[in-house]
């Protein structure tokens, strides 16, 4: 009897139209276009500016993308798993909301949070799912809305993050395509260098707090990069090593894009030609959730059945990882 794995069978996205480019941002803080390049490889970010509009609007869009390229009607789909750290509303599970509007009535639906890393971890959940035998389609979701939880008088933050959302869509695959090793880690450590002081059960929400800015991201950028840069380089060259891949047998880098620099650091450390990293940071900038299924949207065209593709991300908590994923179609 074949095992059964978790492949991704279709892929969705979607940006909103605003771009905030570098120039852009050098006539609302003290920064420049240069500057931003040459330490973060960003030169712009797309921001979502219609009225009323939250994570959810970016997560449907994503999806009813991937549904029209699928070809499947959204009552097939059994599991909608939305990754993101803004979600539409506390208490309130923004992937219920958007399991319904899609028309996904027959699915369940929650939110899984772990920053920038969140969409990494649904992966590993969205595979769980379906190789338990369980569950037949299961919609993994990364989508966030940075722009509501950054300040734009934050030159040391707002440079850096965008909007955006990407989804993927898991089913069983008996050829042996799909997810196949993951190294997933976390340090509490992290909470310290980058977060959102207030709004939590810790500091809720007050007239000091709002007065105070203490809802917006605050990141210590030396201690972040110099932990992100270390930890994404190791666990990719380790799923690398335990699956015996050598550079050769790698075709694809999908990793995070929270900084070029981070991203070579570790494509280095695998032994990876530049031509092999996927990349749109320039694009789009560090859109937390969304980075991962961006990238399968932005490169799906290029992606054969069978290619080796490692996946990495890391974020705030912290948590970060590896994931070793064959590709199962060819577009």
């Amino acid at each position: 009897m074949k095992k059964t794995t978790a492949a991704i069978t279709a892929v969705g996205g979607y940006v909103p139209d605003f771009v905030l480019s570098n120039k852009v941002l050098e006539t609302m803080v003290d920064t420049n276009d240069e500057w931003i390049t040459t330490r973060t490889g960003i030169k712009e970010r797309r921001i979502l500016k219609e009225e009323n509009a939250g994570t959810s609007f970016m997560a449907i869009k994503a999806a009813e993308d991937l549904l029209e390229k699928r070809g499947i009607e959204a009552s097939e789909i059994d599991f909608v798993l939305v990754a993101t750290a803004t979600p539409d509303m506390p208490v309130a599970a923004t992937a219920a909301y958007v399991a319904s509007e899609i028309g996904a009535v027959n699915a369940f639906a929650y939110d899984l949070q772990a920053a920038c890393s969140s969409f990494l971890y649904g992966m590993s959940t969205a595979a769980s799912y379906i190789e338990s035998g369980r569950y037949k389609k299961v919609l993994l979701i990364g989508a966030d809305k940075m722009s509501s939880i950054i300040d734009y008088t934050d030159r040391t933050t707002c440079i850096i993050f965008g909007d955006g959302a990407g989804a993927v869509l898991f089913e069983p695959n008996e050829e042996g395509l799909g997810l196949q090793d993951e190294y997933l880690r976390s340090d509490g450590i992290g909470r310290q260098f980058l977060k959102i002081d207030a709004g939590g059960s810790i500091l809720p929400a007050s007239e000091e707090t709002v007065k105070n800015k203490q809802h917006f991201v605050y990141q210590d950028g030396k201690s972040v990069f110099k932990f992100a840069v270390s930890n994404m380089a190791d666990v990719s060259a380790l799923i690398m090593e335990r699956n015996n891949l050598t550079k050769d047998d790698v075709n694809w880098l999908a990793p995070h894009q929270a900084n070029k620099r981070i991203i070579d650091a570790t494509a280095n450390r695998m032994g990876l030609e530049a031509e092999k990293v996927m990349m749109n940071i320039e694009r789009y900038g560090n859109t937390t959730s969304a980075t991962l299924p961006l990238l399968l949207h932005d490169y799906e065209k290029q992606l054969k059945k069978g290619d080796n593709i490692i996946f990495a991300a890391f974020g705030g908590g912290f948590t970060w990882g590896s994931i070793y994923l064959k590709w199962a179609y060819n577009s």
